[in-house]
């Protein structure tokens, strides 16, 4: 498939771009003389973390709710969410004057359902592993009158999502390999469009934890593949089968897919702490931690990081990094 013929092309990222100026931080890239010797390449890291909200779920959701028409907007918002997105979508609601209804898990972590309600937005939730949130999401969009914006199956929220790599790439130049952490797909969606379109020789490597591998195996077989509901420290990679609209464009730009194990992720995370001076959610670590693990095959020599979030409370932090 051409990629003009993708949901989205770099042209809507750049769109995209506009719409959050002002809105979004710029958030910085950091590099580390201590992780390049470790992994064997230069590396550049994007700090999502420190994005409002503290992820880059921002950059979708208020592209996607700026874009809604006047009459969408003044009937409000739904979002389903295990945290980071529901953060977002609340926060842009607020921001762009409407109101926001999610479901969350009842099993997401505390600290973003207190975030999500302190930006206005009422929640509603349900069971992750006995019940299908997109089904419930779209009947409560439904019964209340109200326009879904989902997590990453929705072109405006891909293309919000897409200019985190166009900003780090605007910073480096040219990269030989872009690592982006893979839940439903669309960070890694976005950002494959904007990197291929920029530099077309860049390799787009995704990495997904062990347990929850569901966009390798669809890549694999050439469909998407559903996974048993996953269990992982990852919590905001806990997808059992990729987006539509996402895999679309992800089985046509992203090169390969590395599997990272727990104690992987939280080994990067306390390497983020203790020498990049950062502190990442486990989501927000699984690119670092498939570099320092060496689970990425022939690295190149300038090697672009996203680091999607830092979205997690002291206690859960303490509890992961050992007491």
């Amino acid at each position: 498939m051409p990629a003009a013929d993708l949901p989205v092309t770099l042209a809507d990222v750049r769109e995209a771009a506009a719409r959050l100026a002002g809105f979004a931080h710029r958030t910085p890239v950091l590099t580390s003389r201590t992780l390049d010797e470790r992994v064997g390449a230069e590396v550049f890291v994007k700090c999502e973390n420190l994005q409002r909200i503290g992820a880059f779920k921002i950059r979708g959701a208020y592209n996607a709710i700026a874009s809604l028409a006047p009459g969408e907007l003044a009937k409000g918002v739904a979002a389903y969410s295990s945290g980071n997105h529901a953060q977002a979508t609340a926060l842009a609601a607020r921001e762009l004057g409407t109101s926001a209804v999610i479901l969350m898990p009842e099993d997401a972590p505390r600290s973003k359902m207190e975030a999500t309600a302190g930006y206005g937005a009422e929640i509603v939730t349900y069971d992750r592993y006995t019940q299908d949130r997109v089904a419930l999401g779209q009947a409560l969009a439904d019964d209340r009158g109200l326009t879904l914006i989902p997590p990453y199956d929705h072109p405006h929220v891909i293309a919000g999502q897409g200019t985190a790599a166009l900003e780090l790439l605007e910073e480096t130049g040219p990269l030989d390999a872009l690592l982006v952490p893979v839940g439903g797909g669309g960070l890694i969606a976005g950002s494959a469009v904007a990197a291929k379109a920029l530099h077309p020789d860049i390799r787009v490597i995704g990495v997904e934890p062990e347990g929850s591998d569901d966009t390798k195996r669809s890549l694999e077989a050439g469909a998407r593949v559903t996974v048993p509901v996953p269990r992982t420290v990852a919590d905001g990679q806990a997808v059992a089968v990729p987006g539509e609209l996402t895999f679309t464009v992800n089985r046509r730009l992203v090169d390969a897919i590395a599997l990272v194990g727990d104690e992987e992720i939280l080994d990067a995370m306390r390497f983020a702490f203790e020498r990049l001076k950062i502190v990442l959610e486990p989501s927000g670590a699984t690119p670092l931690a498939a570099l320092l693990s060496g689970r990425v095959e022939d690295l190149p020599p300038r090697v672009g990081v996203i680091a999607s979030g830092g979205n997690i409370d002291t206690r859960r932090f303490t509890e992961l990094m050992g007491g």
